[in-house]
């Protein structure tokens, strides 16, 4: 683990692939609302995702492992899945997907601000919060350039669930490296996908009266295949390889790619607001990442002191 070194090559692939996959959630959960319920799209993203990767972890033995460590696998299921899945599927009934995206861009902030509380004081190097803001202000102007901010009673309840989506994603990293950090990966995301799966099966039976689009079906399908089973195995992996505080910094680039995939396949524009401020996302991100170095320091543990490999 390399959390206070800064990026290596491999975390930095594994922030690409993040960077992508969780970016075209967004537009995925869109299009999946518009004839699933929130609870319908839960319940099918997590179980489909769970059924993908079981027998994966029952073949590794992982299952087993997490079920040992069942509480807190609950607990990060409960964080990063039951709470968050749900609260992005009904806030994006009101928001568009650029301004989820920028709200959900504020999840490194907020893990500043648990490292903090927890005592870590290396998050406050200038470089590395100076790139946090560079960042996030990078955020703003790609989603607020094109003038999407909403205005209304229900869109500012949804930027309520957003914001409290973004304070939950980034505790769930903080559970891992803390509480699950000796767990399998697979057998964590597995066994999370199915409780939370299971729990929010009842409430999808009873509130889905409609009969669901090809259009919604597909978007649900690629929810749990690419954005929950392919996703959450390199989530974990980077929040291994980087640590919890600099993992979520990825968030900066989904509203980007949410924005670039509405020009592309809902033939949105790409507006200055884009040209100008992904730039500015990648310089911050770059600064909060590295802390301006060129290469990656050496690795250090959790605790901020120097690894023996």
């Amino acid at each position: 683990m390399n959390p206070g070194g800064g990026f290596t090559r491999r975390g930095w692939i594994l922030f690409a692939i993040m960077a992508f996959v969780w970016g075209i959630t967004y537009l995925f959960i869109k299009e999946a609302v518009q004839s699933f319920t929130p609870p319908a799209v839960v319940a099918g993203r997590t179980l489909l995702g769970g059924l993908i990767l079981l027998p994966f972890a029952i073949r590794s033995g992982a299952l087993k492992a997490a079920w040992r460590h069942w509480p807190w696998v609950l607990a990060f299921g409960l964080v990063e899945m039951a709470g968050p899945f749900l609260l992005l599927s009904h806030a994006e009934t009101q928001l568009p997907s650029g301004v989820t995206g920028l709200l959900v861009a504020t999840v490194p902030l907020f893990a500043v601000i648990i490292a903090l509380l927890r005592g870590d004081r290396t998050v406050l190097a200038p470089v590395r919060l100076g790139g946090l803001l560079l960042g996030f202000i990078g955020v703003a102007i790609v989603v607020a350039g094109p003038g999407l901010f909403p205005h209304g009673q229900a869109s500012v309840f949804a930027i309520g669930e957003i914001l409290l989506t973004a304070l939950l994603y980034a505790i769930a990293p903080f559970i891992i490296v803390h509480k699950l950090a000796d767990v399998p990966s697979i057998g964590t995301i597995t066994l999370a996908l199915f409780a939370i799966g299971l729990g929010y099966l009842p409430a999808a039976l009873l509130t889905q009266h409609e009969v669901p689009t090809i259009r919604s079906t597909v978007s649900l399908v690629l929810l749990g295949v690419i954005c929950t089973a392919v996703a959450f195995i390199a989530f974990f992996a980077l929040i291994r390889e980087v640590g919890p505080v600099r993992a979520p910094l990825f968030t900066y680039i989904n509203p980007v790619v949410a924005i670039v995939l509405g020009a592309i396949v809902l033939s949105e524009p790409v507006t200055a607001g884009l040209l100008i401020g992904f730039p500015v996302i990648l310089a911050g991100c770059w600064f909060a990442a590295t802390g301006g170095r060129l290469r990656a320091g050496p690795p250090v543990m959790p605790d901020g002191s120097p690894s023996a490999g």
